[in-house]
């Protein structure tokens, strides 16, 4: 089963940086395909979640959070239409948020930040109980409403773009739907 690692704040802003080619390199023996420069990997060779994550934090320079999926459940998160399915808009990024862990809380569907006026973060389902998908406005205040995702969810996430979820599921496979 391949499985998809989600790294947390890392290559933003100066901050936690590293070279993902470098480090999919060095992990060529778990056969590991890096997607893009935020910390996305598929590991297509066959390992346990413990095994990859004591590979991963041994060879990273810095401290950070590893958020370990299974390909399948990104398969099926791309058969999702809510996000596939919409018009991009020039000043609107559809996304994917990676939970840590199963949120303990179940906010209502769909959340909007801000609650009044234009909403610049919103959030439009959750699926298989580890990812939120939305969209944004391009805008400086959107960092903050997520750093509110994770106070409440009550866990950590970690937001991709649509285009890398899509780019790895055709590492997985699936190409799209």
């Amino acid at each position: 089963m391949a499985l998809v690692v989600f790294l947390r704040g890392v290559n933003v802003g100066g901050h936690r940086t590293f070279r993902p080619t470098v480090l999919a390199n060095e992990l060529r023996h778990l056969d590991v395909v890096n997607i893009g420069a935020a910390g996305t990997f598929v590991v297509r060779q066959r390992v346990t979640c413990t095994q990859l994550r004591a590979e991963l934090v041994r060879r990273l320079p810095f401290d950070t959070e590893i958020m370990i999926v299974a390909g399948r459940d990104v398969i099926r998160l791309m058969s999702h239409a809510s996000l596939s399915e919409r018009p991009a808009e020039a000043d609107i990024v559809r996304f994917v948020s990676v939970l840590s862990r199963r949120s303990p809380f179940q906010p209502p569907i769909p959340m909007r930040f801000p609650a009044g006026g234009k909403w610049l973060l919103r959030q439009d389902c959750r699926e298989e109980d580890r990812f939120v998908l939305g969209m944004y406005r391009r805008d400086m205040k959107v960092i903050g409403y997520f750093s509110a995702l994770d106070r409440l969810l009550g866990t950590s996430v970690t937001t991709r773009n649509w285009n890398t979820i899509t780019a790895i599921a055709k590492v997985l496979g699936a190409g799209r739907r």
